[in-house]
């Protein structure tokens, strides 16, 4: 006999107040560690102000320290020349020290980029982002209203979005969430054990491809670029010289997901119209993975067009399979390195 498990009067409120809680809390670390990376971002900022103005740093230095930056931080996608000139530019524009006392340090660095490179007077600039933080606007919405001059519509315009939003689940507070510049600042005190093993990874795969046979030449790792502003990183690039066509190989730790090959394919995509000569034969894709669902992987390969294969690859034409390593090759590859990482007992 079953003991009835009766919901206690209160239950339903009790749990209600709970989540909230839940939800605040973490907004509001999510708000402290956004804070903490605008103020990284003001202080790398000044810094290349003041060497610009005191010591004559041109341009081209701003390449060498991005490059510096990424080789010492490579889990941080923050550390572009462009983004680089965007953080120059936020110390020129809010030149208090204090910044992160500001309004501004409440928004996530895409907001701020677009108040830099949208508006030009500051006092314009400090409007837009009170009004995002107030009323907890998305980039997309900020960007919509910086179009649409709501400055000189709205300044005097009554709300109830203060009473309405709730602090944390307003669009601002899900996109300061979901900031990739804020997630890569938190891996920087992520498992270095999971990220070692990760980069071991890599490393013997590398070796390995290097290895499978004639034609492989290995173009680079963490291949960088800049698309409109926006980074992206191809994790590994190769070219096979025989075939004259590029190899690009992205490596996911966990098991297959059907997302994963539109990132692929967009970075496919990127190295054709980037890098793909006239006589170049078509960009391939490889993705690799520690699981997979064989029926979830045709499933997914069979709504996709670009040559892309995941690990198993034999939907691919015969000239695109030549040009990537066996599966077995690269599972031995994977089982090697494992077994050099395993803890000695």
């Amino acid at each position: 006999m079953t003991r009835s498990t009766a919901i206690p009067s209160g239950y339903a409120a009790a749990l209600a107040e709970l989540k909230q809680q839940v939800r605040n809390a973490r907004f509001t670390a999510q708000r402290r560690v956004n804070s903490e990376l605008v103020r990284l971002y003001w202080g790398i900022g000044s810094t290349i102000l003041q060497r610009q103005e005191q010591e004559g740093w041109g341009t081209n230095v701003i390449g060498r320290l991005a490059d510096d930056l990424r080789a010492e931080f490579p889990d941080m996608t923050g550390f572009s020349s462009r983004n680089l000139a965007y953080m120059r530019a936020f110390a020129a524009a809010w030149s208090d020290g204090e910044v992160v006392q500001q309004v501004v340090a409440e928004l996530p660095w895409g907001h701020i980029t677009v108040l830099l490179n949208r508006l030009d007077d500051q006092e314009t600039r400090e409007w837009y982002a009170a009004q995002a933080v107030h009323h907890g606007w998305s980039r997309n919405v900020l960007e919509h209203h910086i179009r649409t001059d709501a400055h000189t519509r709205l300044q005097a315009a009554p709300s109830n979005f203060a009473a309405t939003l709730p602090a944390g689940e307003s669009d601002l507070a899900q996109q300061i969430t979901k900031d990739p510049y804020v997630l890569d600042f938190l891996a920087l005190d992520g498992d270095a054990k999971e990220r070692h093993l990760e980069q071991a990874l890599v490393d013997r795969i590398i070796d390995t491809l290097r290895e499978l046979g004639e034609g492989f030449a290995f173009v680079g790792r963490q291949v960088h670029f800049d698309v409109d502003g926006d980074d992206f990183f191809v994790d590994l690039l190769f070219f096979h010289v025989e075939q004259l066509r590029y190899v690009v190989i992205e490596l996911k730790t966990g098991k297959f997901k059907p997302e994963y090959l539109g990132q692929l394919g967009f970075y496919v995509a990127l190295v054709d119209d980037k890098l793909r000569r006239s006589q170049h034969a078509d960009t391939v894709g490889l993705l690799l993975v520690a699981d997979k669902n064989d029926a979830v992987v045709r499933y997914s390969l069979g709504a996709h067009h670009t040559p892309i294969g995941v690990a198993s690859y034999d939907l691919l034409p015969p000239a695109i399979q030549a040009a990537l390593p066996s599966e077995a090759d690269l599972a031995q590859a994977l089982e090697a390195d494992t077994d050099d990482e395993a803890p000695a007992v």
